[in-house]
């Protein structure tokens, strides 16, 4: 068998992780590629080898053709893997790559240029006499001459790109002509060529690929299909396998279609070739996909191939491992992509600082993800966070699967798609099939209905009582297994105040006996008994129902709840945290400034110049607005200087307290 000795991993996130594993899985070394923003990523820590390709935009770093050889040559790899994304289908990279005497691991330049442009592809797939839909291409002003031969409604697309961008839907009675002006513009911003085409729409239609597997010896096979129908602005969000929609007769017509299409270009790679099937079961030819796809672990899972691995083995030289008879589909696979965006806001990305990172566990679920723990989501990049992947004997099972490991994946601090997955999966036309690739469009609004009834939950404010629980045991003053006297001092103390959703919520402890609550919320006693807390997580029983809620904070007071996949961000107004920049002395201040966070009297001053506090320790009780608030110490430290009195006044520029953090983790 041949192998490389050193390959190159020329991308980032997930997918180099993803790749770094089956390099390793074959003792095959690994270079990752990084820009300085990601020097401290998953995929850096796991290669053998990283090489900095500088800072700044994308063009300089992961974009930039002669950056990535050169760290090739200069790391001594003999080979490059791209990934997807980025230069995954750039000719101009795998002529890069031969000169400097690397292997590029993909297919070769001549499938790569001629499927990468629908136009040209559609052309040979119909001389191939393979379904296509009709269309027409030129510019702006041909298409809306000749718009007329093809029926309303029409699919608008930019000739050379992917990925949804650009294309839009238009009915007969939109405005075509700025339509098409608006899509070429847009096809050359995305991908320097303005040219466009239109085909026409197939109505409610189910999005179905086939995996292929090509190499350097004529043999082509395919590894059946996945569907991948539900998408949200034409990119897909779940992919499953195989397609509940496909009969065994029309599944065998399309697998021989798409090994027919590989093989007239010489397909020597994995990759896609994707179709449009109609409610008649009518299949039209797509487009092809000339790299390893986001989706492909779902067809992992059900025929037990690493695709990643057979690249590797292909671009060494070596012939295809297994032949067509020996694929078979064994059992239901359904993955789920996880973004970093926001459902409720038209997914708009969300990135940010993660608080809490935890991943369902791994006997109920694989996830391929570009982190392992709480840290930043650059805005620079794709939102994509991580994708998980379920298995079940059939596809009822795999949903169940699916429900269940949502609901144990844990982001807290930036809003996220979890909750919008679960909903759909959880909807009765999901379950039966009743789907196509404007589900998420026709959906999207009960779905985020379902999310607000859900979390609401008036009946017995599960996210509140969690939180109240989970600061009464570990963010309190002292030490002591005495609740009240951990309150201390504090004139309300059988009172907590919450903000949630924009309503502010009185709770009262009225009787703590051990580990047994009676709470009241507006009028109404909860008897909740504490079964465990941890680091991060709290069990509890509500009456007689039992609940595990993961719980975070981030440096400006807010924290983070999360039960059984619902998400809440939840505030004290009676406790003001001040910035932890602030706390460690950034933005100007010296080290341990504590300030006001906004003008007001001082009420209450708890500390003395010499004390030792602990992280949630009330420091000073700051009266504004009519509202009594304490600020809280974010960290173990020791009181330098007190620099107010009782009765002052205070603007947000005085330095309340100086204090000198002590580097210690009280949880551990």
């Amino acid at each position: 068998m041949n192998l490389f000795n050193k390959i190159l991993i020329a991308n980032r996130g997930e997918i180099a992780v993803r790749i770094i594993k089956s390099a390793q899985k074959l003792g095959i070394q690994t270079v990752a590629v990084y820009a300085e923003i990601d020097c401290d990523s998953l995929h850096v820590d796991m290669a053998d080898e990283a090489y900095c390709l500088g800072k700044g935009e994308l063009s300089d770093t992961y974009l930039n053709v002669d950056n990535i050889v050169k760290a090739a040559m200069e790391t001594g790899c003999d080979a490059l893997h791209p990934g997807y994304g980025f230069l995954a289908e750039s000719p101009l990279l795998i002529e890069a790559c031969e000169k400097a005497g690397i292997t590029f691991i993909g297919p070769n330049v001549k499938a790569i240029q001629l499927m990468g442009n629908k136009i040209e592809a559609r052309s040979l797939v119909d001389k191939l006499r393979i379904p296509i839909t009709k269309g027409i291409t030129g510019t702006a002003g041909a298409l809306l001459r000749n718009a007329h031969q093809i029926p309303f409604p029409l699919l608008v697309k930019a000739a050379a790109g992917g990925g949804g961008k650009g294309m839009r839907i238009v009915h007969e009675n939109d405005n075509l002509r700025e339509i098409l002006e608006a899509t070429a513009r847009e096809a050359k911003n995305y991908f320097g060529d303005g040219t466009i085409y239109i085909e026409q729409y197939i109505q409610e239609p189910r999005h179905i690929e086939f995996q292929i597997l090509g190499d350097n010896f004529g043999n082509v096979i395919h590894l059946f299909e996945r569907e991948c129908s539900i998408q949200r602005r034409y990119q897909k969000i779940i992919e499953e396998s195989p397609s509940p929609t496909l009969t065994p007769e029309i599944r065998e017509k399309m697998a021989r279609s798409a090994v027919k299409i590989a093989k007239a270009v010489d397909y020597n790679s994995a990759g896609t070739i994707e179709f449009l099937v109609d409610n008649k079961l009518n299949y039209y030819f797509l487009e092809m996909n000339t790299r390893i796809q986001v989706e492909h672990p779902v067809t992992e899972m059900v025929t037990g191939t690493d695709l990643v691995e057979e690249q590797i083995l292909i671009a060494a030289g070596n012939p295809l491992q297994i032949q067509q008879n020996q694929i078979k589909q064994n059992g239901h696979a359904i993955e789920c992509r996880i973004y970093a965006e926001d459902p409720a806001n038209e997914f708009r990305p969300s990135p940010g600082k993660i608080t809490l990172y935890r991943q369902p566990d791994n006997s109920n679920a694989r996830v391929d993800s570009s982190i392992e723990k709480a840290g930043i989501i650059p805005s620079m990049f794709d939102p994509m966070i991580s994708k998980m992947i379920v298995w079940g004997e059939n596809r009822n099972i795999a949903i169940k699967k699916s429900i269940s490991a949502l609901k144990d994946y844990t982001i807290h601090g930036i809003q996220t798609n979890i909750p919008y997955l679960l909903n759909l999966i959880e909807l009765n036309e999901f379950k039966h099939n009743n789907i196509s690739t404007r589900f998420c469009d026709e959906h999207t609004e009960e779905i985020l209905q379902n999310i607000k009834k859900s979390q609401a939950d008036p009946g017995n404010f599960t996210s509140i009582i969690a939180l109240a629980l989970y600061q009464l045991e570990k963010h309190t003053i002292s030490s002591s297994n005495n609740v009240w006297e951990r309150i201390g001092y504090w004139r309300n103390i059988m009172q907590m105040q919450f903000k949630i959703d924009n309503q502010e919520i009185d709770i009262q402890i009225i009787d703590q006996r051990k580990h047994q609550f009676t709470i009241a919320i507006e009028g109404k006693n909860y008897e909740v008994f504490m079964h465990a807390i941890r680091k991060h997580e709290v069990e509890f029983r509500i009456f007689n129902r039992f609940y595990k809620a993961m719980v975070s904070h981030n440096n400006k007071g807010n924290w983070f709840v999360s039960i059984e996949g619902n998400y809440f961000e939840i505030s004290r107004p009676d406790m003001l945290f001040v910035d932890e920049q602030t706390l460690m002395g950034n933005n100007g201040n010296s080290e341990g400034s504590l300030f006001a966070p906004m003008p007001g009297k001082v009420i209450k001053i708890n500390v003395k110049t010499g004390d030792r506090v602990k992280r949630g320790s009330v420091l000073v009780v700051v009266e504004a607005m009519k509202m009594e608030n304490n600020i809280v110490a974010l960290e173990d430290a020791i009181i330098e200087k007190v620099n107010v009195k009782e009765g002052e006044r205070v603007d947000t520029d005085l330095q309340l307290i100086h204090l000198k953090p002590l580097k210690t983790d009280k949880f551990k």
